[in-house]
């Protein structure tokens, strides 16, 4: 007993420190030229030792934030716990130097991501238990809402920074040769884009026995190299695609329900000199307009919510997360994703992506006492690593852990 009461001390005493410190933002150029020139499996383990808890401690700061209600659901006290052991695991390696630390170190990571696999699912599950045995009000749910936009974000910056160490490090393979880690300096956009409807046709011709057909348009600036393709993460932008396709898809045979043919899908990419513009039109019958922001709730959903037994239940329709999620894979790297409906016809679909990796910076949440009052009032605060998700203005007014000899060294601007 007292061993354990101890270890829970030492662990809220490292949570408290690690939290102290801004998680570090890095670009997509970072990522790339650390992969291709100056990287080495040494140099990554020192990163990530601090920098993986300094992201983990921000986010389980805010998780101690949330209602106590909510807290207390089964499947939230679940989450809870593995974030809890996996950042135990992380800052054993605090002080570890020796080269068989680092082996044991990239293995360490492939178990924390598989434990954190169902995290989304499982955390969604908490927040219906919540709806189930308590109710939801307004001020509730928008807290909800907030905290869950930070704590995917915070999932997705910690999976890619592991995937990128275990595939460049570890035994894993990767997806192409050309590859640095996840990402690809030379994402063919097009290819993404027939992959994905492709993918999410198959869905929708198993279910409804008919699909869309797709046109797609690619449109180039004079200006700009490299054809449709960008420095980006392809696993990235397919999650997007893969989701915009099956809600137009369902849109339009279920809004063409009485027609023996359905409108085709409509898709133009557009690369300018500072974006990559990709455009899903379909010809779905749109939602109103005072409906369009509700389309990004997590607790929202056009499509009825099937049950856990419901195994019947349609394949493109889910629980309200697609879209949410997806939004926060553009946003990631410095895009967005944005609906425009047009009630009575359709909805575009439009997802902006950077064209210049180093413009591409890592989005992040920031845990400070700004952040916590808005889970108490409705201040707004400037709590991210930037201060919108179209400049690159925001900087880190707080300490970290890196030097700036270390940051140099893997690229890092002052």
């Amino acid at each position: 007993m007292r061993i354990s009461r101890v270890c829970l001390q030492r662990m809220g005493m490292m949570l408290d420190h690690y939290s102290q410190y801004n998680p570090m933002p890095l670009s997509m150029k970072n990522f790339i030229d650390f992969g291709n020139k100056t990287g080495c499996q040494e140099a990554s383990f020192q990163f990530l030792r601090k920098e993986l808890p300094v992201r983990m401690a921000n986010i389980m700061k805010e998780i101690k934030l949330l209602p106590d209600h909510l807290l207390t659901m089964p499947s939230v006290r679940l989450v809870m716990s593995w974030y809890e052991q996996s950042f135990r695991e992380l800052i054993q390696f605090e002080n570890i130097d020796d080269k068989a630390g680092l082996t044991d170190f990239t293995d360490r990571l492939i178990q924390i991501r598989n434990r954190h696999t169902n995290v989304v699912e499982t955390m969604a599950q908490g927040i219906l238990e919540l709806k189930e045995t308590h109710g939801i009000d307004d001020n509730t749910e928008n807290r909800i809402q907030y905290f869950l936009d930070r704590f995917y974000m915070s999932r997705i910056s910690i999976r890619m920074l592991i995937n990128q160490h275990t595939l460049l490090f570890g035994n894993e393979i990767g997806h192409h040769p050309r590859h640095v880690g996840s990402i690809d300096p030379n994402c063919n956009v097009l290819h993404v884009v027939q992959d994905a409807f492709e993918n999410a046709r198959f869905l929708c011709e198993q279910y409804y026995l008919l699909c869309p057909e797709l046109d797609i348009t690619c449109k180039l600036s004079n200006k700009v190299k490299d054809g449709d393709s960008i420095v980006y993460v392809p696993s990235h932008l397919y999650h997007m695609l893969f989701e915009l396709f099956k809600n137009a898809m369902r849109a339009v045979v279920e809004h063409h329900s009485n027609e023996t043919e359905v409108p085709k899908l409509n898709v133009m990419v557009v690369k300018g000199e500072e974006d990559l513009s990709i455009k899903l039109s379909d010809e779905g019958g749109g939602v109103p307009r005072s409906k369009t922001d509700l389309l990004f709730q997590y607790m929202y959903s056009t499509a009825p919510q099937p049950s856990r037994s419901d195994s019947g239940s349609a394949p493109l329709a889910g629980y309200g997360y697609g879209l949410p999620l997806s939004r926060l894979y553009a946003r990631y790297f410095h895009g967005d994703l944005i609906l425009n409906s047009f009630e009575g016809f359709g909805t575009d679909a439009i997802v902006y992506l950077k064209v210049l990796s180093n413009e591409a910076n890592e989005r992040l949440p920031v845990y400070n006492t700004t952040a916590s009052k808005v889970y108490s009032s409705d201040i707004p605060v400037s709590d991210w690593s930037s201060s919108s998700p179209f400049n690159n203005n925001g900087h880190q007014s707080h300490r970290n852990y890196y030097t700036t000899a270390y940051n140099r060294s893997i690229g890092i601007a002052r």
